[in-house]
């Protein structure tokens, strides 16, 4: 019996390095075993320094983006500024905590840098139950691969260009174990000064 949250397939890591952040998925849309379409992507840019993936039911995936992107407006009508990754990562836990009794069948990660361009990554699971850490955090169908990936690779303080190499080994290796991820991934690096954005090519089965 497969669970919900493994129905369409997917995985998303964040990863902190030295003044900067990586979050990347990969590209996969299933339905169970057969693949849908492979330029699917579960990571969106919802601030201009953070970013927010969504793995899990591809639809709650939309819904959650919707409801979120809602959000965010009302906040910057009402702040005048851009909400804090922090902040969204508790305005996330938020709003999937309400509908615990009947929850999204997403589990979100957040990663971002803050006013002081301090990384922030944080994940959590689908009634909102946070996982805040110092290193990395992921979600997804390919999860146990990851994380033997990232403890093995991740080393503290990492220029954009060497985190950028580490998240992609990372996310690559493990997906190629993982039947329900894969067939490219998107890596995004955030750094004071901008946003970069790699497509990778991953294995085509």
């Amino acid at each position: 019996e497969m669970s919900i949250l493994e129905y369409n397939g997917g995985s998303v890591l964040a990863m902190v390095g030295k003044e900067c952040v990586a979050i990347a998925c990969d590209t996969r849309f299933g339905i169970q075993a057969q693949t849908v379409a492979t330029d699917f992507s579960k990571v969106f840019r919802i601030t201009e320094k953070t970013f927010v993936g969504f793995p899990g039911l591809a639809s709650d995936t939309q819904t959650m983006l919707n409801k979120l992107r809602f959000r965010l407006k009302l906040y910057s009508l009402d702040e005048d500024r851009e909400m804090q990754p922090k902040t969204v990562s508790n305005l996330l836990q938020t709003l999937l905590y309400e509908k615990r009794f009947g929850p999204f069948f997403v589990e979100p990660v957040v990663a971002g840098l803050d006013k002081n361009n301090k990384p922030f990554i944080s994940a959590m699971d689908l009634i909102g139950a946070p996982l805040l850490a110092e290193d990395f955090v992921l979600s997804g169908t390919s999860s146990e691969a990851l994380y033997g990936m990232c403890e093995t690779l991740y080393r503290p303080n990492m220029e954009p260009d060497e985190l950028f190499e580490i998240v992609s080994q990372c996310l690559l290796s493990s997906v190629n174990r993982d039947a329900l991820s894969g067939w490219g991934a998107i890596v995004h690096i955030i750094t004071p000064t901008g946003i970069t954005t790699r497509r990778l090519k991953g294995r085509q089965d």
